[in-house]
């Protein structure tokens, strides 16, 4: 296909509008740099070994460039099908385990197509992805495998995960744990927040993948997956709170490991306060057929979402 007729099959996906234009970079960029500069400095101060902040580098460059590169792909994915997208509005919070709460880009005007919609939402969690598996491969080669403390922190399981540890480190021996070296932490970092933006419900990047490949149908699946997540956080609530029970843990601890499993409770009140706000669960496309590559693709997405799944995020023991 020549660049003419690439560029002729791009307009006719978004609406005819002078919103719908590309502009390049929007102007008043000085927000999008104030808060990832803010953004660096809450991942060094997170990832920090000691009290001087740059010791946190080994956390935060691989981190951030997991998360940068997840939003370039959206953002250029959006230029390509000529759909106006800001620049990344990141979002720090020193406060949290990974030091953000990642970020999100602004895009006016209306996407037309399934195969639009499809490359826009697919080409974040794609591209983060393959740069967050080879932090993470590195980062597991430098994590020592040594016997598991009385008191500890644990971070969350997936699939995935489990399997990146079998092929980097091998059978782990009972009663031992792989102990994160700040890389690897962030290569698990980028696996959990790829997993949160796949999740196939409303304006999430799974939600784009998923409404390209059902269509309207995706309304009604998406409220399904918010009450499921919902199931989910109320038995890893009972089930972390039985097994502190057992352990004839105090109140305190108890209400502690309760309250780690809250995580996909309140991912599921975000996602109906998203819907409420907007008014439905996703905008509608114009009526248009997935093509069979990009078909094959989402169902592998959605795939990918289960290997990278984490009932529970992080637990103490």
């Amino acid at each position: 296909m020549s660049e003419r007729e690439a560029a002729k099959e791009a307009e006719e996906e978004v609406e005819d509008s002078p919103e719908s234009a590309p502009r390049g970079v929007l102007a008043g960029a000085r927000l999008n740099v104030v808060l990832f500069l803010a953004t660096i400095a809450s991942t060094l101060y997170v990832g920090r070994s000691s009290a001087h902040w740059l010791s946190g580098w080994k956390f935060a460059l691989p981190f951030l460039a997991i998360l940068v590169t997840h939003e370039a792909g959206h953002y250029l994915y959006a230029r390509r099908h000529r759909v106006e997208a800001s620049l990344p509005y990141f979002i720090p919070f020193p406060l949290s385990m990974i030091g953000t709460f990642g970020a999100v880009i602004a895009m006016r005007g209306r996407i037309r197509t399934r195969n639009a919609l499809f490359d826009i939402g697919a080409s974040g969690p794609i591209a983060g992805l393959i740069v967050a598996i080879p932090v993470l491969a590195y980062g597991l080669h430098l994590s020592p495998v040594e016997p598991i403390g009385e008191h500890g922190t644990d971070e969350g399981q997936s699939l995935f995960y489990w399997l990146m540890k079998r092929l980097v480190l091998g059978p782990i021996p009972p009663g031992h744990d792989v102990f994160l070296h700040p890389t690897a932490f962030a290569g698990w970092a980028g696996l959990l927040m790829t997993m949160l933006n796949l999740v196939p419900s409303g304006q999430l990047d799974g939600g784009h993948v998923a409404y390209a490949l059902f269509g309207e149908r995706q309304q009604r699946h998406s409220r399904i997956v918010r009450w499921s997540l919902l199931a989910v956080a109320l038995v890893v609530v009972g089930w972390l709170g039985f097994r502190q029970i057992s352990a004839h843990a105090p109140l305190g601890d108890v209400l502690s490991a309760m309250g780690q499993g809250m995580t996909w409770a309140v991912w599921s009140l975000i996602l109906w306060w998203m819907s409420r706000r907007a008014g439905h669960e996703h905008p509608p496309t114009e009526e248009s057929e997935l093509s069979p590559g990009r078909r094959v693709m989402a169902w592998g997405l959605l795939v990918m979402f289960v290997a990278l799944f984490m009932p529970v995020v992080m637990s103490s023991h």
